[in-house]
Formats: structure tokens, sequence, C-alpha cells
């Protein structure tokens, strides 16, 4: 759900980036529906943990949510970075139905050899059609308002782009 980007230039919501060297860089926490639309996206420093913007992830999205019932339950897939207490709480606060891989646990085959996880690449397909746009990849914006402003922007163009598609194909 994350992705880093470097920061050279100081501003607000930057911090050292844990895998590159130190330099200071920011973090972009999205969460998408099923097919990859971005639903919400929050920015913050590359030093926190995934699992401290969850709820702040979840709290951003722009789409009002159906109300979850017994039959129609709302599921989150995540990875094993919110298996954590942290990371349960809040998906149980949210009334979600959390789908988290147990850290240390693989899934295996039939063959008993481990498998791609199968739901992971939907999002990181999303960050990647975001890092299609430079000012994104690169953060020129000083102020955190501001990138997140144009991250949003890159959204809406997603967005626009996919009912295009749509419209194109009928």
């Amino acid at each position: 759900m994350a992705r880093w980007a470097r920061r050279d230039l100081g501003g607000d919501h930057v911090g050292p980036n844990p895998t590159d060297r130190g330099k200071n860089g920011t973090k972009r926490s999205v969460i998408v529906e099923a097919d990859g639309g971005p639903l919400g996206v929050v920015v913050a420093g590359a030093n926190i943990p995934d699992t401290k913007l969850l709820k702040q992830t979840m709290d951003a999205i722009v789409v009002d949510r159906p109300k979850p019932t017994d039959k129609t339950p709302q599921h989150l897939c995540l990875d094993k970075g919110y298996d954590n207490p942290t990371g349960h709480r809040a998906t149980a606060e949210a009334h979600y139905v959390a789908h988290i891989r147990r850290i240390g646990e693989e899934k295996l085959d039939k063959r008993k050899r481990k498998r791609q996880p199968v739901r992971r690449w939907v999002v990181e397909r999303t960050l990647g059609w975001m890092s299609k746009c430079r000012a994104i990849l690169i953060r020129y914006a000083k102020k955190s308002c501001n990138y997140l402003g144009l991250i949003q922007l890159c959204c809406d163009l997603l967005w626009y782009r996919r009912q295009h598609r749509v419209s194109l194909l009928r």
C-alpha cells in the first residue's frame, strides 16, 4: 500500500527513507478497489510504518461506503506488514473483514511449493500508474498539501481514463 518518493528539498511530511541510505523521502499510502481504482490516499514521511497509516488511509476514502452487513461484508486484503495489533484493531474498528497473511505463513500450492500473492499486484499496479506522473515520482512540492493535491489529481485522471476506456468498449 505504500511507495517511496525521493525528497531532498525539505518540507513537511518527510522522513529518512530506510531503503535509500537515510535520504529524506515521502510515503504514499493508497487504498484501492478490486480492479485497482484508487479510493483514498495519504502522504507521510518515509520512516512511518505502513500499519500506522492504515486508519488514516481508510478514513481518506472519498466514496461513500455501503453499510457492511452479515450478508454483504466488506473485505480488505493486506500484506504481512499489517499482521500486528494495530493493523487488526484498525480493520476491526472500520468493520472490514481483514484478510492478512500471517507473518511466517506462506501460501503453498498442491505440490507444497510457494505461490505468489494473487491480490497484492493490484495495489502495486496502481502505484506504478501513479509513478508515470513525474511530479509524483519525484516530489518537487515543498508543502505536503500540494503534493497530496497532485496525487489526488492523478487518481482522478486514472478514474477518467478507466471510464473513458469502458465507454469506448460499448
